[in-house]
């Protein structure tokens, strides 16, 4: 590396984790302001407010938004230096605007590996802890409240319950069919479900067992039975929250399992699958595009550079947001809808970086 390219790239990595940093303060800030009442009166601990919440948020956070602070601070001490004419003297010296994108994409690589790392293996245990301390200290205890629940467990074998109650983790109204040969083999009728967590199975209470095998049929009624079912109690949990605690090798087992089982409204889970690597992808994009606007003085100085990069930068978290939405709803794959504005975008970058160099 030469000494342009150590220059630019401290000037990237500082501006960058000055700017996030700064941010930080300020967002906890307000979160201590709006939880404070929680804090007192749900008696929290210091110890577990800073060291189970607020150390567990930063990287949440910092990994949240990394993509638009990395175009902030890319146009941030870009346009100060063109506005100071040092571009206009690195590129004089010989080095072509090419060269000079090295420390540019060497330091968004250290970014987008990083922010990779976090999404997949950091973020999640971090997600874990935090969300345990807001259930106990903020938020109060998730309770499912959805009705007459069906659900396939496995290839051919289904499960009704008429509802879910957390805090006993038991389910009124079980029953479970298996179908053989497109044919019902087997059926269970029961007043309810109850998780035994010393055991790890369930137990099922009052039941009545019908074995069906061509003419012949057994019966067999009990009044309780353990048995291993497969569906746990976090099944039953708060959906949204579970995608944030699960690494990446967990989240996609997670996501064969339950398309194997035949779920419903998978496309969650498939959009934070995507998400994970597409947003580290967008650093290297957002960084391509910020050179390109801020390499040049213009009338406007930094200010004109800042409000463009910010315009696009929003631009490209809403359409993010709205591609989403539209997997979400099913109108179109959740890998198109996290990777179309990457895609888009990238069309940007290219044209911009075509004409900068002119």
């Amino acid at each position: 590396m030469k000494k342009l390219d150590k220059y630019i790239l401290l000037k990237f990595l500082g501006t960058f984790f000055l700017s996030i940093s700064l941010i930080n303060i300020i967002v906890i800030i307000f979160d201590i302001s709006e939880k404070i009442e929680s804090f007192v009166s749900k008696k929290a601990p210091l110890h577990a407010i800073i060291f189970d919440y607020y150390i567990n948020f930063i990287p949440y956070f910092i990994n949240l938004f990394s993509p638009l602070f990395t175009f902030i601070a890319v146009i941030f001490f870009t346009s100060r230096m063109a506005a100071r004419s040092e571009i206009v003297a690195v590129l004089s010296s010989g080095i072509s605007f090419w060269r000079m994108l090295f420390p540019y994409m060497l330091a968004s690589l250290i970014i987008a590996s990083s922010s990779l790392i976090l999404n997949s293996y950091i973020i999640p245990y971090a997600n874990k802890k935090r969300q345990a301390f807001e259930d106990q200290y903020v938020n109060g205890k998730y309770h499912h409240d959805k009705w007459n629940i069906h659900l396939q467990i496995e290839p051919r074998t289904f499960v009704y319950i008429e509802h879910y109650d957390n805090d006993q983790n038991y389910a009124p109204k079980f029953s479970m069919e298996k179908i053989k040969n497109n044919q019902l083999s087997f059926k269970l009728l029961s007043d309810g479900i109850k998780w035994d967590s010393s055991k790890g199975k369930w137990q099922i209470q009052n039941y009545v067992i019908r074995r069906i095998n061509g003419d012949k049929e057994q019966l067999i009624k009990g009044k309780t039975l353990d048995t291993v079912i497969a569906m746990k109690p976090s099944d039953f949990g708060r959906k949204a929250s579970n995608i944030e605690t699960m690494t990446s090798p967990r989240l996609s087992k997670y996501i064969r399992d339950e398309k194997e089982k035949g779920t419903p409204n998978i496309e969650l889970f498939e959009i934070e699958k995507y998400k994970r690597i597409a947003l580290p992808f967008s650093t290297f994009i957002l960084t391509l595009i910020g050179v390109s606007l801020s390499s040049r003085k213009v009338r406007g100085g930094i200010g004109m550079h800042i409000g463009v990069g910010l315009v696009i930068s929003f631009s490209y978290i809403l359409f993010l947001q709205v591609s989403s939405t539209f997997a979400s709803s099913g109108q179109t794959t959740p890998f198109i809808a996290v990777w179309l504005p990457n895609l888009m975008y990238s069309f940007l970058a290219v044209y911009l970086l075509l004409k900068a160099p002119k």
